[in-house]
Order: structure tokens, then sequence, then C-alpha cells
């Protein structure tokens, strides 16, 4: 089963905003596309916009250690 596809959009931003929002990205070790839509979705969330069947980001990297085993 393949996942459903993600929209793409182009967005024009200034380079000082862009450069701002990739070293913020950075620091939170996230790239500046995931930074956008983590800001996005946090935007509507707090308006009331967010709509109710959207799903969390997906983490992305390597998945947790398990726990050890006794």
């Amino acid at each position: 089963m393949t996942p459903p596809e993600r929209k793409q959009v182009l967005l024009r931003l200034d380079p000082a905003v862009y450069e701002a929002l990739a070293r913020w990205a950075s620091d939170e070790l996230r790239s500046a596309n995931a930074q956008i839509e983590f800001l996005l979705r946090r935007a509507l969330s707090e308006s009331g916009r967010l709509p109710g069947g959207v799903k969390p980001i997906p983490r992305r990297g390597r998945p947790p250690k398990a726990p050890p085993e006794e």
C-alpha cells in the first residue's frame, strides 16, 4: 500500500526570511520544509482551523531503541 501523495506548493520567500527559517529548523533538527509545515499546523491549530482528520507529522529518522530484554 502506498502512502497518500503529499501536496507540493511553490513558496517564494524573502532570502533573509528563508535564512532565519533555515537556522531555526536546524536548531530543532528539522528541514526547512518540515519547519514550515510544523509552523503552519501550529498556526491552524491555535486558530481553530486545523481539520479534525489531519494526521500528525510523520516522525523521521531512526526508530526509538527497543527496551532491553530482561
